[in-house]
């Protein structure tokens, strides 16, 4: 389970507002990839706390509301469909975590990243981990802002592409979603990029 060690050895190199970082939908077929960005008080401790995909979606929904709640800070932002086709999915993954950083109401002045790589154009002072979403619990609760924010935009899309069936599987590369493309084509938020072996 997550905890507070990452965040305490920042705080004893004397950074105050930390927080963590994570991105939902690098992977999908479908829609943009979305970024969170949470600051969270030094006693903060919110039950069921977990990497978002290690928890049911129904659970997920309930800690968003509650990390919302109890956060000093949070930030969601996305890097588009456009974007992913303009550069690629890790760099508008960078564009995305730099946008939810940046639009902090409360300026972080370090941040706990998500991954093995630091995202370019971070303004502050940051250290990547591993697995952080199962680590850190700055990182989870962003980890849930980010996966709930875009599964919801999913089901959005969903009611404007119905044939897609991407209330089911959120624009991942399921069989039913494979099929769907090939009897109805693409639409606007598919990443092409994605889907040169299917296109041709």
């Amino acid at each position: 389970m997550p905890d507070f060690s990452f965040e305490n050895e920042a705080r004893i190199k004397v950074y105050k507002m930390i927080c963590g970082v994570d991105e939902a939908g690098r992977g999908p077929l479908a829609g943009p990839v979305c970024a969170a960005a949470v600051i969270l008080p030094d006693d903060c401790v919110i039950d069921g706390l977990n990497d978002s995909k290690k928890i049911s979606e129904k659970k997920r929904e309930v800690l968003f509301d509650i990390i919302k709640e109890k956060s000093i800070a949070y930030s969601i932002a996305f890097g588009s469909v456009e974007e992913i086709e303009e550069y690629n999915i890790l760099e508008a993954t960078y564009i995305a975590m730099n946008r939810a950083i940046d639009g902090l109401n409360e300026m972080a002045d370090f941040a706990l990243i998500d991954g093995n790589r630091t995202p370019k154009g971070v303004k502050i002072p940051c250290e990547t981990v591993v697995k952080g979403d199962s680590k850190s619990c700055s990182i989870a609760a962003a980890s849930i802002l980010a996966k709930v924010t875009r599964d919801r935009l999913m089901l959005e899309y969903d009611k404007k592409y119905p044939q897609y069936l991407f209330a089911q599987h959120k624009g991942y590369g399921t069989k039913a979603h494979y099929e769907a493309i090939k009897q109805h084509g693409v639409c606007e938020i598919h990443r092409l990029s994605f889907l040169k072996n299917v296109l041709g």
